[in-house]
């Protein structure tokens, strides 16, 4: 089954995607053209495939570790909804996730 996904691009544009349960967040993004960078390709050494999660989605994922935490410290435009795609896994449960790119992010890879 897919999960569908709610992109809201650095410039304010919509994208729908979809995604298999178990993509990644970033790997969803980065197929459908978005400015996922990605740069460490999930390896949460970097701080490029940040989003803003919508608030009424946040507390439906899972916490954010330590490691990701600190991570977000180096992101631009940083929100209390904020989380390294490379680390949200799309479940089932997750269809319809909306998030934002910040309109900081700049996909260098571009």
């Amino acid at each position: 089954m897919g999960v569908k996904v709610h992109f809201t691009d650095a410039k304010g544009a919509s994208v729908e995607a979809e995604g298999e349960a178990g993509d990644s967040l970033l790997k969803v993004g980065q197929a459908h053209g978005l400015p996922l960078e990605g740069t460490c390709e999930g390896q949460m050494a970097c701080s490029t495939c940040h989003v803003i999660v919508a608030a009424e989605w946040f507390d439906r994922l899972e916490q954010a570790s330590e490691e990701e935490e600190d991570m977000l410290d180096f992101a631009a435009g940083v929100r209390r909804t904020s989380r390294l795609s490379c680390q949200i896994e799309l479940t089932e449960a997750l269809d319809g996730l909306a998030v934002t790119i910040p309109s900081e992010a700049h996909d260098m890879s571009a």
